[in-house]
């Protein structure tokens, strides 16, 4: 059993890191006068997904696992195509790239208790996971929309389309967070709402 304390500012550290990157992105858009993707707003999404994946495990939360998984490398394709993640050592590049594949291998390793933890908990019913997990779906579509936008354009973008898919998404997960009474969810996702409706309303001033 882990502390609650220990656990919830593992979740707070990950959610300062997805604040952090939505107001240093928010603050160099005003400047720009247009929707930017900064090179720091991708560091930050890597560093909070592999902590917020921590705090998923450690509160036998599927959804949040989940949610991490999708989005986890679509991080690294934008730091790639930005230049950045070449420059990381290659030590720390094969740990990160590696982590999501120890992690599903861990989880379905023991299958029962995998089943056990996640999908029977007591603490977490079956159609809350299913309402979380569509929530976390919503919300990391935004990152397959964002990627295959910016693919087809050869460079790191953050299209109109994926602040609104945000404003969706987070508004599931914050009624799942809700149920939960999950603190770390409740307050990352009230911050972002600001700063999805800030940056479409930018999109839409830029295009004027």
């Amino acid at each position: 059993m882990h502390s609650a304390a220990y656990v919830y500012a593992i979740g707070f550290v990950a959610q300062g890191f997805f604040s952090a990157r939505m107001i240093i992105q928010w603050i160099l858009s005003e400047r720009a006068k247009k929707v930017v993707s900064p090179d720091l707003y991708w560091i930050c999404s890597l560093v909070g997904s592999v902590l917020l994946f921590c705090y998923g495990w450690m509160r036998d939360d599927f959804s949040i696992i989940f949610g991490q998984l999708i989005s986890y490398y679509i991080y690294i394709w934008n730091l790639n195509i930005k230049g950045v993640w070449h420059r990381i050592p290659i030590v720390f590049r094969a740990l990160l790239f590696a982590l999501p594949v120890a992690a599903i291998v861990l989880m379905f390793s023991d299958i029962p208790a995998f089943v056990s933890n996640f999908l029977q908990n007591e603490k977490v019913p079956l159609p809350l996971v299913i309402f979380g997990s569509l929530g976390q779906f919503i919300f990391t579509i935004r990152f397959i929309y964002q990627w295959y936008y910016s693919y087809r354009r050869h460079q790191s973008i953050l299209p109109v389309g994926f602040w609104i898919i945000s404003l969706v998404g987070s508004g599931i997960i914050v009624s799942y967070a809700l149920f939960r009474l999950d603190p770390v969810l409740i307050i990352g996702q009230s911050i972002g709402f600001f700063t999805y409706s800030r940056n479409i309303v930018l999109y839409k001033k830029s295009k004027k």
